[in-house]
């Protein structure tokens, strides 16, 4: 773009080139593998002499188009997109990391991320320190020679604790590590985390990038303000030396990305790319709905607690306020007497649907004990704020009367 646009704008506009016959929206190249003219030519791409498109699994036009837009939205210097969130935690990982060294994560995380890192990854000799992340003092105490990254989300999912971004931002170049932050729940839309300190910012896709529960991807985002000259990194030393800022990506596309082939379909990179346009629109109708739930909530007699960053009774309030400009997103938990209650209110909703995703414009729910963090014990279970009584909402678009009426009929049942 010309000029600097404000993101509004730049959700519709960033990063879009004109297509075929002058189309308006990203052509879908459903196509595996590129022909190209002749022997020389292809070994040029192969070679890193000559721009251009070899295999889908490594690049792909609608693909790019995305990982473009991404970039310009999220302030940073490239993007690579994969075939889902976690993909893209992986991906953004395993450049990083060796066996050998130490992940130093937030213990508020998503069940898949604390499975990624306290499983999977131990078994290749990676291990991971989980700390509270709002214990700065806890924080720094976990850094060890052997750190070679700091992660957190911008809102723990599901505890809904909001760290403080800039102040690990700090920790993490006291160590002389990145910062790694999952930026999924708050969207650019609520505020660029490169602006708190972010060095990589991932997504999945998937949620309120897509926001129609239609299509499973990630993305990573390299914000370019971490240097990999470092005797920490010498892994990265011949990218350093030949892609200079563009190191990481380098790493991550000519090596783990290409190799473990976590690539998106084509027609997944559109929908996302068709999402993003409508995505502040979303946002706004998120939080506002969120904020009406959450307050219904907290008045009602049946409900025992609620947990959202925006209520005052949030211990995260001030800090998500400070964040993200006064809007808290779309996220928030409840809790009943127990488990039965809580299991007679999700059978008792009738507009709300009960499944395993967030960020659909569809208002959706789950009792996160027995479902997505079913694998832990109490004391994990407890780290990342789940309790046998509690329900998780991500509230949708819908008319905020509807959803309301919604939750009162079913808290009738219990």
């Amino acid at each position: 773009m010309k000029r600097e646009f404000r993101l509004d704008t730049l959700l519709i506009h960033g990063g879009l080139e004109p297509g075929p016959a002058g189309a308006t929206t990203v052509p879908i190249v459903q196509s595996s593998s590129f022909a190209h003219d002749t022997a020389e030519d292809l070994e040029d791409i192969f070679r890193g002499r000559q721009v251009g498109h070899v295999y889908t699994r490594i690049n792909n036009p609608t693909t790019e188009s995305l990982e473009r837009r991404l970039t310009l939205l999220e302030g940073g210097i490239s993007a690579i997109a994969t075939s889902s969130g976690m993909a893209a935690i992986t991906l953004a990982v395993l450049t990083i990391v060796r066996s050998g060294d130490e992940i130093l994560s937030s213990a508020s995380l998503f069940g898949g991320t604390f499975s990624l890192f306290r499983d999977t990854l131990s078994n290749y000799g990676i291990a991971t320190r989980f700390v509270d992340p709002s214990d700065l003092g806890a924080m720094r105490a976990a850094v060890t020679e052997r750190t070679r990254l700091i992660f957190v989300e911008t809102m723990g999912n599901p505890r809904l604790d909001v760290p403080d971004l800039a102040a690990l931002a700090e920790i993490a170049r006291e160590a002389g590590v990145p910062l790694v932050v999952d930026a999924t729940v708050t969207t650019p839309v609520l505020g660029r985390v490169k602006e708190l300190g972010a060095d990589i910012v991932v997504h999945s896709t998937s949620k309120y990038i897509n926001g129609t529960g239609s299509a499973i991807g990630g993305a990573i985002i390299d914000c370019g303000t971490f240097d990999w000259k470092r005797a920490s990194y010498p892994h990265f030393e011949p990218f350093v030396k030949k892609f200079r800022q563009f190191a990481f990506t380098a790493r991550a596309r000519k090596l783990i990305h290409k190799d473990l082939g976590a690539c998106p379909a084509p027609m997944n990179s559109y929908l996302f790319s068709e999402g993003i346009e409508t995505m502040a629109l979303r946002m706004e109708r998120h939080c506002a709905n969120a904020q009406r739930l959450a307050e219904f909530l907290a008045a009602h007699p049946t409900v025992a607690w609620v947990n959202y960053p925006g209520l005052a009774s949030s211990p995260w309030h001030e800090t998500a306020k400070a964040q993200f400009g006064g809007r808290y997103g779309a996220l928030l938990t409840f809790g009943l007497a127990d488990k039965g209650a809580a299991f007679r209110c999700i059978d008792g909703l009738r507009l709300a649907k009960n499944l395993a995703n967030i960020g659909d414009a569809k208002t959706l729910v789950i009792h996160p004990a027995s479902t997505i963090c079913a694998d832990f014990g109490p004391e994990e279970k407890a780290l990342m704020g789940v309790s046998e009584e509690m329900i998780r909402v991500s509230v949708g678009i819908e008319a905020i009367d509807d959803i309301i009426e919604d939750f009162g009929e079913a808290l009738a049942g219990c």
